[in-house]
């Protein structure tokens, strides 16, 4: 049906008017009692083609006064005043067919198709309660109007009735996961839930939507006990162990946390949202037990193809900020391997090197860096210090001046120039150019300070 698709756009705010006399199959028998009539109201029919409505109307009067008891008159003129858009005169015409000829389906659609196009939608669900005895289908509308007039709960009954019954689909699953936002549905939608899961044993989803309710609704010990219940019906379900990883770690038992994500990580089954949660989840756990940092490590494999996150730089940031400079390196070295053009995490690098006194490692690799990156002066800062820590302090002052000409407006790192430059030229015993740039150094400090 034509509206069902209309009123799933409605809901989300997209107001379209579909072609309304295309959407019904007009009836087939006309009766006709003589010429006149006949003439008449064949006359409508054709000028109603052309959309001359007004002379369409006038012939169908014709026919009125010929004969006011036939309830095809009337459909023809609510037609004709629809295509007018003269709502209240469309309305009474299809209204007189039904209370003529209650049982003439086209008539409550038109009536139906009035207050669609006058979007009064309390109107319209009397009208398609009714339409509901003819075609079973027009549930679906209704559930539409329920939602537009924020009947809620007549909607999730609806809906559950209509998904126990054909099947879900998305626009109802749209409807119902609106409707659960507020929290004085979900209790009704947690039984119904369980209902379907002792009727349905076999179907994961419905175990799925329960341990979610049972989870944002902080239920854990719930939550949990409809994962086993899910692992126990379903072994093979990849999203029991979502649920089973959360509670080995709370339980600290890392062992059975590592089975239960080395099944997530790799299933196609589970959002990458979620497989980030449980890493980040891990992570933390791992932090505090340094004996799965293997896991960890195996873990962050399963990301490498991952477009929207690096989860190994993400991880090098994480122990970057606790001041844990081995392992950011570590992890800062697993995301270069494939993506050697990422200056950030380069710098970090470097950064976490330094920290860890490994000069001629920075000293190395910050020249390299220079090669590739000739306009980035944090690569000539960071050769520069290791060279004046190595005593290499001619090649450091090179290298720090080159450098110093690509800084723009970064103050910090320019004052942390001109101090490199100051212990460069004081190691080669310039105490003129010492005193220069410690002073432009001191100069720069006091600035930044006002």
């Amino acid at each position: 049906m034509k509206k069902l698709q209309v009123y799933g756009l409605l809901l989300l705010g997209t107001i379209a008017v579909p072609n309304l006399l295309l959407a019904q199959t007009e009836p087939n028998e006309v009766v006709v009692l003589d010429h006149g009539f006949e003439d008449n109201f064949y006359e409508a029919l054709k000028q109603k083609g052309i959309e001359n409505y007004d002379k369409a109307i006038e012939s169908l009067r014709k026919c009125e006064e010929a004969n006011p008891e036939d309830p095809i008159v009337y459909f023809e003129l609510g037609k004709n005043y629809l295509a007018q858009k003269k709502y209240k005169e469309a309305y009474d015409n299809f209204e007189k067919v039904t209370k003529m000829d209650p049982k003439n389906r086209w008539a409550w659609v038109g009536m139906y198709d009035v207050c669609y196009e006058q979007r009064d939608y309390n109107k319209a669900i009397p009208i398609v309660e009714k339409l509901v005895e003819f075609k079973e289908e027009y549930k679906e509308d209704l559930t539409s109007l329920y939602m537009n007039t924020q009947q809620f709960d007549k909607a999730l009954d609806l809906i559950n009735e209509l998904n126990d019954k054909y099947g879900k689909t998305d626009k109802r699953e749209l409807y119902k996961a609106d409707i659960l936002k507020d929290a004085k549905y979900q209790s009704a939608e947690k039984n119904n839930l369980l209902d379907q899961i002792k009727k349905n044993p076999k179907d994961e989803s419905n175990y799925i939507a329960l341990i979610y309710m049972y989870s944002q609704s902080n239920q854990e010990e719930k939550a949990m006990e409809i994962a086993k219940k899910l692992e126990a019906a379903i072994p093979t379900s990849d999203w029991a162990q979502v649920s089973l990883f959360k509670f080995h770690l709370n339980n600290n038992d890392g062992d059975n946390a590592v089975k239960a994500m080395n099944i997530v990580l790799p299933s196609k089954k589970i959002d990458q949202k979620i497989k980030h949660r449980m890493l980040n989840e891990f992570l933390i756990f791992a932090k505090n037990n340094p004996k799965y940092e293997t896991d960890l490590d195996k873990a962050i494999s399963y990301f490498d193809n991952d477009k929207e996150i690096k989860v190994a730089k993400e991880i090098g940031k994480f122990y970057f900020s606790k001041a844990n400079w081995a392992k950011a390196a570590k992890y800062f070295e697993m995301h270069l391997k494939s993506s050697q053009d990422d200056v950030e995490t380069q710098q970090l690098l470097l950064q976490s090197y330094t920290e860890t006194q490994q000069f001629e490692t920075v000293a190395k690799k910050a020249e390299e860096l220079m090669q590739f990156f000739p306009t980035q002066p944090q690569f000539y800062y960071y050769a520069g210090l290791a060279n004046n820590q190595l005593k290499s302090f001619k090649k450091a002052a090179n290298q720090l001046e080159t450098g110093l000409d690509f800084v723009i407006d970064d103050t910090a790192l320019e004052i942390n120039f001109n101090i490199q430059l100051g212990e460069a030229y004081n190691g080669l015993g310039d105490m003129k150019k010492k005193e220069k740039y410690f002073t432009k150094a001191n100069e720069l400090i006091n600035k930044q300070k006002k």
